[in-house]
């Protein structure tokens, strides 16, 4: 096996999971990598497990950039279960979109002045919410990442998935999938500031530079629907040799419909991370894949890394979470528990 199989083959068989494991009651233990001393070049894997309780009822304060998909819900959703199951307090806050940045920051100071024992972050910009996580850290608050990266600020953990890699299977993939045929990209990789999407496109563009794909363009915006439909329809104007859409979830999403309506065939659609209209496109085979980073996980080790840090329990610093490639061939057999949150989840506010 060569190691561009190889490297497939990894991801594929970290959602190759048995239908007994997903009607488990328990979570853990989850497979994760642990970087040594917070160097991510110097990572091992884990299995990981939490806390059977917390010794008190700990206040946390979770901040969103939204709750206005699928994924940020499953978040949520992690997020509370694992509350509830540890005997915490929480209190949730959303932004209401990546535009929304001051908002963010005044929540951070709701969060603060309502004496949260430790912030759960999943920020809009680690640039924006530098100085306030600083501030929180200064007065003993424990901060954790979750989901969205902080990489240069000093905080207490985070748990985020490994967007290089995500965005360098899916690329990977891509190319095999296409074999002898050359595909012509465009990329749309997400929020330009964000962080995440800068480094999903990091690994997709060199993904790009050896095989049969060229990449002609990265085109960076809100992680809406709308706001991808409009840069899709560009980009299909502007490069009209375009075989190969490869971007984030709203994007593939806007994608399956701006392709059928000008005409094309052949196009293919690769997402970076998934939300649950991904999983029935997936099925329906309107797009090709997508890399999960298992929201609900991410969301229940973060509250884990929190109480343990607030205890002065052993903790792991830096988590990622390496991505599984879901496609057609085995869509049916992922554990869809540690990636949604259940059908008719509302997303919850607070956990007393």
């Amino acid at each position: 096996m060569n190691a561009l199989n190889r490297t497939l083959a990894l991801a594929l068989s970290a959602t190759l999971l048995s239908a007994g494991m997903a009607q488990a009651a328990d979570w853990w233990p989850f497979k994760i990598a642990s970087a040594t001393d917070g160097d991510v070049n110097n990572v091992q894997d884990i299995e990981y497990e939490p806390l059977d309780k917390a010794e008190k009822p700990w206040k946390l304060c979770v901040l969103f950039p939204h709750l206005q998909d699928s994924y940020w819900v499953s978040v949520n959703y992690g997020i509370v279960e694992e509350a509830k199951r540890l005997g915490v307090k929480v209190t949730v806050f959303q932004a209401g979109g990546y535009t929304a940045l001051p908002k963010q920051i005044s929540q951070y100071d709701d969060c603060v002045a309502s004496g949260a024992d430790a912030i759960l972050i999943s920020a809009i910009s680690e640039a924006g919410v530098a100085a306030k996580i600083g501030e929180g850290m200064g007065k003993g608050i424990v901060n954790v990442a979750v989901a969205n990266p902080i990489l240069e600020t000093p905080i207490t953990a985070r748990v985020t998935p490994d967007f290089y890699q995500k965005g360098f299977q899916t690329g990977e993939y891509v190319k095999t999938y296409l074999g002898d045929k050359q595909g012509s990209a465009v990329a749309f990789p997400g929020p330009q500031g964000s962080g995440w999407a800068e480094t999903y496109m990091s690994g997709f563009r060199d993904s790009t530079k050896t095989g049969n794909v060229t990449l002609q363009a990265e085109m960076f915006g809100e992680a809406s629907v709308p706001a991808q439909l409009q840069l899709v329809e560009d980009a299909l104007q502007t490069y009209p040799d375009i075989n190969v859409i490869w971007g984030g979830a709203p994007t593939a999403e806007a994608a399956i419909g701006a392709v059928a309506d000008a005409g094309l065939d052949g196009v293919t659609i690769m997402s970076s991370y998934e939300n649950q209209t991904m999983l029935k496109a997936v099925k329906d085979g309107q797009v090709l894949g997508f890399a999960t980073e298992y929201p609900v996980i991410m969301g229940r080790i973060g509250v884990d890394l929190a109480v343990r840090a607030l205890e002065n329990k052993p903790l792991e610093k830096v988590l990622l979470v390496a991505p599984g490639i879901v496609t057609g061939e085995n869509v049916e057999k992922i554990d869809t528990t540690q990636i949604f949150a259940p059908d008719g989840y509302r997303p919850e506010f607070s956990v007393q």
